[in-house]
């Protein structure tokens, strides 16, 4: 199964996407002598072929020439007694133990366990060959694996302030940067953004450096050319051209999930390294793949210059981000959703749940509201409020124009600054089907008794029924319903038994609904769901 994988080859998200070691983004200007890199001679769009003239295509070589010096390789190094990669797989003792964890890791007998023992042993045999990065070349004294990595970055300013991707260097106990020209230089990690996936080093050249402006990245089209430059699988400067094959993806990478996509070939190793214009400016930085075989298949990713230099310029000015803050989780809608709610459209965001002593709970905002309108800015979906809210300063008051009880209200919040990380935060009981004169959602529900919430590890916080089973192909498996999910609410009325549910799903039917909207929890979160409602 296709992974987000870092470039040290941990594993990171369950995705169907490959997370490539890379430098990123890069702000400023590039040239000798300390003007922004611009393309002179930058390629024109062929022409008309006739019978007698055929078409001069001038390549990208003035282009690459100017930027070049701006693009940097980044490799780190970790001395870790306790992680195999990145924390993902731990291991604990010393090297015989190590050997018996990676047998296991990989399967008794496996090629791959073979190669190891093969090339890495007990003698610290270079770890070559193997197919990822950042394995242990060998063991340091007291049992310690000294971990290398390997991205790309590029120079934001002449002062040495450096782009990369934040899993390129997180982590690290050793950051190295290799100039185009050959000289390294250990570099300071100023600041790094795991949310964004993107981080600033610093390097001290003892003279100016080269650099390179972002592009705005709202003007990228697509079919606009795309030239990578990065070092993939640790090669060195590599130059790849392409196109914009699409904006806007999401690819599951968190609550700021949105990418470029190209067709530019990159590979671990590029991760954090620029994406250029023919202009000479940088429109994205490369951050993750698809990569059914863990390489290029023509599916990259990159966060787009405008989102990244924002962050950037936050993590320059002081290491951290600073963010507005709402205090809402959020769903998409589809159209069930939308029709259950008396919306016209599925467009906006719904209000899962308001965290308590948070801007929206002061401000009156209730689970179930739909978010229309930010500020005067219209909300199509999750992406445009969580940028919007997170580019407001905080002590800002905005109005907010929301969906609630079939007409649209406006509510004033003043937005606050987005807390740490650290702040956030066997059934003995009787089972109950449907009744059999309701319309069938295809559960089976039961009271949260002390052994259900034993069973399904529920605190003693949670109110509202239990899913102990789902019928496959039903509705309520179609909208992804799972055995130990707590219906809180149903049709919009908070319900503590089955009968409740029942009761709610007849009234629906008799009204002539079409769905019935749950409220579910999962995980410490709430999310609407609104199944069909299957009529005998």
């Amino acid at each position: 199964m296709e992974m987000l994988k870092s470039a040290q080859g941990g594993r990171r998200r369950p995705l169907r996407v490959a997370v490539i070691a890379l430098s990123s983004a890069a702000v400023g200007a590039l040239a000798v002598g300390m003007t922004p890199v611009e393309a002179q001679n930058a390629p024109a769009a062929p022409g008309p072929v006739s019978q007698d003239v055929a078409p001069v295509w001038p390549g990208y070589a003035d282009l690459i020439e100017k930027v070049s010096p701006a693009v940097v390789s980044v490799t780190t190094k970790r001395n870790v007694s306790n992680a195999l990669t990145s924390g993902q797989q731990e291991f604990q003792g010393n090297p015989e133990e190590f050997e018996r964890f990676f047998e296991e890791f990989q399967g008794p007998g496996s090629e791959m366990f073979k190669r190891f023992m093969e090339r890495f042993g007990r003698g610290g045999q270079p770890f070559e060959g193997m197919p990822f990065e950042g394995m242990p070349r060998g063991f340091g004294p007291r049992g310690e694996m000294p971990m290398a990595g390997a991205g790309t970055g590029f120079i934001l300013s002449e002062d040495g302030h450096i782009a990369t991707n934040n899993h390129v260097v997180e982590g690290a106990d050793e950051v190295t940067v290799t100039l185009n020209d050959g000289r390294e230089f250990k570099a300071e990690v100023v600041g790094t953004d795991p949310d964004t996936d993107l981080a600033v080093l610093k390097i001290s050249a003892g003279e100016p450096l080269p650099y390179v402006e972002f592009a705005d990245s709202d003007k990228v089209r697509v079919g606009d050319p795309a030239v990578a430059i990065g070092n993939p699988f640790g090669l060195g400067d590599t130059v790849t051209a392409g196109i914009v094959s699409a904006e806007h993806r999401t690819i599951g990478a968190g609550r700021y999930d949105d990418f470029l996509q190209i067709d530019a070939p990159i590979n671990r190793g590029n991760s954090g390294g620029p994406t250029f214009n023919i202009e000479g400016k940088v429109i994205g930085i490369n951050t993750a793949i698809y990569g059914p075989t863990g390489g290029n298949v023509g599916i990259g990713f990159a966060i787009p210059a405008n989102q990244a230099k924002r962050i950037i310029d936050d993590l320059r000015d002081d290491g951290r981000v600073e963010r507005g803050w709402l205090g809402v989780h959020i769903q998409g809608l589809d159209e069930d959703l939308a029709n259950s709610l008396g919306l016209d459209d599925a467009k906006g965001a719904l209000v899962a749940q308001v965290t308590p002593d948070s801007p929206a709970a002061s401000a009156g905002f209730e689970q179930g509201d739909v978010i229309l309108r930010y500020n005067g800015k219209q909300i199509e979906d999750l992406r445009d409020l969580t940028s919007a809210v997170a580019d407001t300063e905080a002590g800002t008051d905005v109005d907010v124009v929301v969906w609630r009880d079939g007409r649209e209200t406006t509510i004033q919040a003043e937005i606050g600054q987005m807390p740490g990380q650290e702040q956030m935060a066997a059934l003995s009981g009787d089972e109950v089907p449907e009744q059999s004169d309701a319309p069938k959602l295809g559960l089976m529900l039961s009271q949260l008794t002390p052994e259900a919430r034993d069973q399904f590890e529920l605190s003693a916080e949670i109110e509202g029924v239990v899913v102990t089973d789902v019928q496959p192909g039903s509705p309520a498996a179609e909208k992804g319903l799972q055995r130990g999910d707590v219906i809180v609410e149903a049709d919009r009325k908070q319900v503590s038994d089955p009968k409740a549910i029942a009761d709610a799903v007849r009234e629906a039917a008799k009204r002539g609904d079409d769905t019935i909207l749950l409220l579910v929890q999962r995980d410490g979160q709430n999310r609407f769901v609104a199944v069909g409602l299957e009529r005998a």
